[in-house]
């Protein structure tokens, strides 16, 4: 397991000058998104989501639209549980799949009993209308407002989620500054859907946010 250097914990609280942080994401070795190539098929620990229901909050927070997750929401990898944090949207996905890139991707982060945060990836092709997407009230929130409660409206983060929770592993980082590394990524390997219509009525309130593919540099990228 990678463990943060004492440069990069540091720069994770912002206690870095920025020059110093944007070293990170400049010289990384270990940086998020990448093109995920598996080197190895693994017995992998699964993945099981016991995410609850809560009241629609959510925020556009100048990078991406981002909706609050019920507390006691938990994903279990095997038999440890990591706690949601929240769940946000990024244009396009980031992260590419043997080469493939995809126009949406959803980030799912959480912490694990030890601090060290974990990444669940769903990555979205055009094509049928996304029912969860679908069930998010408009107008949709704006970069500059406040957090909004949308009385009487819900969000299950679980409905994203296929069936089949299959994945691969690797370890990489933060995808904005300060780029911290140590970041475990857990990318599904089915892909969902999302119609023209609804990327359009994402990117009416988003900007493209994803960062540029890095280097894998040797990394193991495992596959469940």
């Amino acid at each position: 397991m990678h463990h943060l250097t004492r440069r990069q914990a540091l720069a994770s609280l912002g206690l870095l000058p920025l020059t110093a942080q944007a070293d990170l994401c400049r010289d990384g070795r270990r940086q998020s998104p990448i093109d995920i190539v598996p080197t190895a098929q693994v017995p992998l620990p699964p993945l099981r989501a016991d995410w609850q229901p809560s009241p629609l909050r959510w925020v556009h927070d100048g990078h991406t639209l981002r909706v609050r997750s019920a507390p006691g929401s938990r994903l279990w990898v095997g038999a440890v549980p990591h706690t949601l944090q929240q769940f946000h949207f990024h244009l396009p996905g980031g992260d590419r799949i043997r080469g493939e890139s995809f126009p949406l991707g959803l980030h799912f982060p959480h912490k694990s009993p030890s601090g060290q945060l974990v990444t669940l990836v769903l990555l979205c092709r055009e094509g049928a209308p996304h029912p969860a997407l679908a069930q998010l009230p408009l107008p949709w929130p704006r970069a500059g407002q406040p957090e909004q409660r949308v009385d009487g409206a819900s969000v299950d983060p679980g409905r994203w989620l296929p069936t089949d929770l299959a994945y691969y592993r690797y370890e990489g980082s933060l995808t904005s500054a300060p780029c911290t590394e140590g970041v475990v990524w857990l990318v599904l390997k089915a892909v969902a859907t999302v119609s023209a219509a609804q990327l359009t009525a994402l990117r009416a309130v988003m900007a493209p946010n994803a960062r540029a593919v890095q280097p894998s540099n040797g990394r193991a990228v495992l596959a469940s």
